[in-house]
């Protein structure tokens, strides 16, 4: 048990002290206490903690975010992709470190990082997927700080994030995607790859030619080539997991005409020095081809090649896929992320079923049971 004693200070102030042993059997103590009533709330406290389990050393508490964040950051680089790890990277260096490195971890409240969130939102050049990240920094160093029982619990947890904004998807139809595809030259097959199968960017820049089999038209995907920071890396699929997808006879013929004369190990589409192809940027081949493409057809709108695979997602399902099999298609981790992508596109299925219901239940209904 704890035990009170009264002490003076050099001004003649009376105070108390709180000694008390700690789960590991040591001793310590907590002076200050301005009222016995004070140091016996403390007391108590303390006991209660110990027996939860829930007991914080004080002095583990006077870390500082600065000497918690480059470690924690170097333990993230082994399990994140190359593009994560710097997103978490530029998010420490440029806006976490400098605000929080001197601040002690029993010192940082709720409130204080709430105003803090509210004042990156408001700044205009951060989206709030980018506030989102920097928040997760800072509250991904003080969750381990809790597991450390530096901490009782995070004061980062419960702060009210912005709400991210989602841009309406931008769809190719048929005849659209055949214009571009043909636009793009010797990159048409590649835009048809993106824009039926649905490939993100750097899994069709890794393709080589032993990863289609074209009797049975599949092609297994199971390397994905990221351009970071001016450095391509490659490494496994966004979801750790290789996966075969199925290909339109007509992709399949030409992709066919793409591979001739190149060997089994070669890259499907390589770049002009034999690496791997880059994402396009506003003056790429492919901003040429969408450019032509626009003059010929007004309505032709501004896309990406990340954007192409929404267009092969529409087409999946106008063809009556269902969204296990987009999902599948698409690589997404779970169909309640296919759903939730591409809500929009489901909608006339809500349709058929109520249609449907009209058929069954209603006719029920109308002659009484």
């Amino acid at each position: 048990m704890a035990t009170i004693s009264k002490y003076q200070t050099s001004s003649g102030a009376t105070l108390y002290r709180v000694r008390y042993r700690t789960p590991g059997r040591g001793q310590t103590d907590k002076r200050g206490f301005k009222t016995k009533r004070d140091a016996e709330a403390f007391s108590n406290s303390v006991e209660v903690t110990k027996a939860r389990g829930e007991y914080v050393a004080p002095s583990l508490g006077r870390v500082t975010v600065g000497e918690l964040g480059t470690a924690w950051l170097a333990r993230k680089e082994g399990h994140l992709k190359p593009s994560g790890y710097r997103s978490y990277e530029s998010a420490w260096r440029v806006y976490v470190e400098p605000r929080w490195r001197a601040a002690k971890v029993a010192d940082i409240r709720y409130t204080s990082v709430q105003a803090w969130i509210t004042e990156l939102s408001k700044a205009k050049k951060l989206s709030a997927s980018r506030v989102v990240t920097i928040h997760s920094v800072l509250a991904g160093i003080l969750d381990d700080a809790v597991r450390d029982r530096m901490l009782a619990a995070n004061p980062t947890r419960g702060v009210a994030l912005p709400r991210r904004s989602r841009r309406p998807n931008v769809y190719l139809s048929p005849d659209q995607l055949h214009s571009l595809a043909t636009e793009s030259g010797r990159y048409g097959s590649l835009v048809l790859v993106l824009g039926t199968v649905g490939l993100r960017w750097g899994e069709a820049a890794a393709l080589r030619v032993s990863d289609v089999d074209f009797l049975r038209r599949r092609v297994v995907l199971h390397e994905n080539a990221v351009a970071v920071g001016g450095t391509t890396h490659v490494g496994t699929l966004k979801t750790g997991h290789s996966r075969a997808v199925a290909l339109p006879q007509f992709v399949v013929d030409e992709l066919a005409v793409t591979c001739v004369g190149k060997e089994r190990d070669e890259l499907i589409w390589p770049a002009q020095d034999g690496g791997y192809l880059a994402p396009p940027t506003h003056k790429s081949w492919l901003a040429g081809a969408v450019a032509r493409c626009q003059k010929a057809d007004k309505t032709f709108p501004r896309i990406t090649a990340h954007a192409l695979r929404h267009t092969a997602a529409s087409l999946a399902i106008s063809a009556g896929a269902n969204v296990k099999v987009v999902q599948r298609k698409l690589g997404h981790a779970s169909a309640a992320m296919t759903l939730d992508v591409y809500a929009d596109l489901f909608d006339d299925d809500f349709t058929a079923v109520a249609d449907k219901l009209s058929e069954t239940v209603g006719k029920v209904w109308a002659r009484g049971g």
